[in-house]
């Protein structure tokens, strides 16, 4: 049960980058959400960031009596991906909704074993696009849904970052890469804009002159979608950053940047040509993270489904792992074919202002 105040209580599982500088800070702007506990192996972080937020610490050891304490309604798991049934599943079946980080796993299987959890116990299961909670987002997807610019037929992206060396994402091999770490993001979108599912993926990845990755760094990715669409994006983990899309259509397209990203100055905008006329639409800076998890308290207290469940989730992964198969192989991927399914809602939409985020406490913990 909520508490007094009837918000949904979360515990936040891991310390690392994304819950300190984006959801931590993200909760206080709702009106339906509270932390009151986080759930780490280092003592620093369960030391200072419980005290800095007032929540009660637990070791990961200590998990299932956090699941049995009462003192939760919802985790916020945001471990290592390979880590993500281990915490999931358990809270599942305790009853305790779920928000994960995507990509939702690293196997088809472990998607599985959570998507059936959720359905034995009826607890809710959600899998953090925030986008699919972000205005500018959900104009654009309206906008192509509505046939503004015609029937979409070509998507490309490009989605690049410089990862350092001591991160652990680089010794980790595909599973921590940039196509499972970044890919979900082009994916998703171009998933939202087509309406559809891809049916053959091919890739070609590099390992850059300097690269220290013990995998490909670089990756571009060609999918074939029904009706003889295509699409194509790019992911790296050794180029400046820069995100990007563009969508063509029958009638014009869109072109937006920033658009995967958030933070400070980060604002979902894009240019829609039609009919050979521009307009740019600029959207403002909203706290994503606050957003994503006001829309899933929510879907709890008022007990509906969220629209991106497990199986968006598992929708995604099968296709990351059908191009990390195309890349060992060198040969394309057939894929089955799988109806649409309920696309984002323009309900979905919230707008809260961005949280500032405290110092970034980095002891460089493989598990965070």
């Amino acid at each position: 049960m909520p508490d007094a105040q009837g918000k949904v209580r979360y515990a936040v599982v891991a310390g690392g980058a994304i819950s300190q500088g984006a959801f931590m800070p993200g909760v206080g702007q709702t009106d339906n959400s509270v932390m009151t506990a986080l759930v780490t192996g280092d003592p620093v972080k369960a030391r200072v960031l419980a005290g800095h937020y007032g929540l009660l610490a637990y070791a990961y050891d200590e998990y299932p009596a956090l699941l049995a304490s009462g003192e939760i309604d919802a985790v916020y798991v945001a471990t290592p991906n390979f880590r993500h049934r281990e915490f999931v599943v358990p809270a599942l079946e305790a009853g305790i909704h779920v928000l994960l980080e995507k990509p939702m796993a690293t196997t088809e299987a472990d998607c599985l074993a959570m998507i059936e959890a959720a359905k034995r116990s009826g607890a809710k299961l959600m899998v953090a696009y925030r986008l699919h909670c972000e205005p500018g987002t959900l104009d654009m997807i309206g906008r192509v849904h509505a046939g503004n610019f015609g029937e979409p037929r070509l998507f490309t992206s490009t989605f690049t970052q410089t990862v350092k060396a001591s991160n652990h994402r680089t010794q980790n091999g595909f599973a921590a890469g940039p196509v499972p770490d970044m890919g979900p993001y082009p994916l998703n979108m171009v998933r939202q804009l087509f309406n559809a599912e891809p049916i053959e993926v091919s890739a070609l990845g590099v390992r850059s002159p300097g690269s220290q990755m013990n995998t490909w760094d670089t990756v571009t990715v060609s999918l074939r979608f029904p009706d003889e669409r295509l699409a194509q994006f790019t992911v790296s983990y050794s180029l400046p950053d820069t995100e990007r899309f563009q969508l063509l259509g029958t009638k014009g397209e869109i072109e937006a940047s920033p658009c995967f990203g958030y933070g400070e100055g980060v604002s979902i905008s894009y240019r829609a040509t039609i009919d050979g006329e521009t307009r740019v639409h600029v959207n403002p800076v909203v706290d994503q993270f606050a957003g994503e998890t006001a829309y899933f308290s929510d879907c709890i207290l008022n007990d509906e489904t969220p629209e991106p469940d497990g199986e968006e989730g598992w929708r995604d992964v099968r296709v990351i792992l059908a191009i990390e198969q195309a890349l060992e192989t060198g040969q394309p991927q057939r894929l089955e074919s799988l109806p649409p399914r309920q696309q984002p809602r323009r309900e979905q939409r919230r707008t809260f202002a961005l949280a500032s985020a405290p110092d970034y406490i980095n002891t460089e913990s493989p598990t965070e």
